[in-house]
């Protein structure tokens, strides 16, 4: 029984699912059974960044340049995967090769080319529309990372057969780290003691704009405001936040890092007095968990996939009102008897979520299909 995953997304250009992908196919192998094997179909073009599983008697690679992206994969994966008679196919993207003869499973993230019709352009929203139409009259079985992502697909599109949500889970890597390697990482990128974090992109649905208002506040109210590191790849389409900090003349206030090595996240995380994530809509919102995997405690939006992912070890925040997110922030810099109970919480929640029972719930999914 060979199960085909497709990681061509394992690249740079797919940060998020090319983690997902990459995690899941080093999970998947420790859990196949007798008799099972995984084809891993990657980008020949363009190295992964994150680690693989080796390959062995069952794991082979199938190697290929024919992009995500590219018209001809409709014709050269099938053709590619012929030879190996794969009982089930799996991309975790909605650009796939929609003929492959087998099994087609797809993972579906989020909506927010939907969600966000003004930061997408009108010829990006219309392929991602015509895309997952396409995926979901392929698919036989639809994995979603949250369950509102599973709501909001069901709302969004017609589809008959099974979607099942299957959540994410953080790095092994991400847990408390030493304070010597806390205070390496406050000396590599020249941070104080005490800083607050977010980490991710500026795309507008990540609220930053209403983050930088809401620390122009807090330096108001507090006599010793830490700084405020945004780290986290920048899109330039979206200069309104740091021209916002400009605006409120909070350059020594807030720290814009800009994006940071997989190596030196962990430590990052764990130096933060808080982690802060205001977003409006998340699939599932990795860096929210990553963070309680550090023991760090977190700020974030009772929106969407978030109060999935942090369950009851969170203060929330409306993400609109600008009033509670900075209240929110108050008690916690106000409290640290509350600081080391939600780090304690952080801990607890992460340890329910694990690549383990990700890869676990996925080939239940694979046998299920295949049946």
């Amino acid at each position: 029984m060979r199960y085909c995953l497709d990681i061509r997304t394992a690249t740079d250009h797919f940060p998020g699912i090319g983690r997902y992908a990459s995690n899941l196919a080093r999970a998947m192998v420790a859990e196949l059974q007798a008799g099972e094997e995984l084809l891993l179909l990657v980008d020949s073009s363009r190295p992964c960044p994150w680690q693989l599983p080796a390959a062995n008697q069952k794991v082979t690679y199938l190697e290929t340049a024919v992009s995500p992206f590219s018209l001809a994969q409709q014709w050269q994966i099938p053709k590619l995967l012929r030879p190996y008679q794969p009982a089930l196919y799996h991309s975790p993207y909605y650009l796939m090769p929609y003929r492959v003869s087998s099994p087609k499973i797809v993972t579906f993230y989020d909506l927010i080319p939907q969600r966000f019709p003004g930061y997408v352009s009108a010829r990006a929203r219309l392929l991602f529309q015509i895309a997952t139409r396409l995926a979901l009259k392929q698919a036989q079985h639809v994995i979603t990372i949250s369950e509102a992502a599973r709501q909001d697909l069901l709302a969004a599109y017609h589809y008959n057969g099974e979607v099942t949500a299957v959540p994410l889970a953080p790095d092994d890597r991400f847990c408390p780290q030493a304070l010597a390697e806390i205070g390496r990482i406050r000396q590599q990128y020249q941070l104080p003691e005490a800083y607050a974090l977010y980490l991710g992109i500026n795309k507008p649905h990540k609220n930053l704009a209403r983050l930088v208002e809401v620390w122009a506040q807090i330096v108001a109210d507090q006599a010793n405001p830490p700084l405020l590191v945004i780290a986290g790849a920048w899109d330039k389409r979206y200069p309104e936040v740091k021209q916002k900090v400009a605006a409120l003349n909070l350059g020594d206030a807030i720290r814009f890092l800009g994006p940071v090595v997989d190596a030196d996240l962990p430590a990052l995380y764990s130096g933060a007095f808080f982690f802060i994530f205001p977003s409006l809509y998340e699939g599932f919102g990795l860096p929210v968990i990553e963070a309680m995997a550090c023991g760090t405690a977190v700020i974030t939006s009772h929106v969407s996939s978030l109060p999935e992912v942090a369950g009851d070890a969170a203060l929330y925040v409306n993400p609109h009102d600008t009033a509670d997110i900075t209240r929110q922030i108050n008690r916690l810099l106000d409290d640290p008897a509350l600081v080391a109970e939600y780090q304690q919480k952080s801990l607890a929640q992460a340890q329910k979520l694990t690549w383990k029972e990700t890869a676990v719930s996925t080939l239940n999914i694979y046998r299920q299909a295949v049946r």
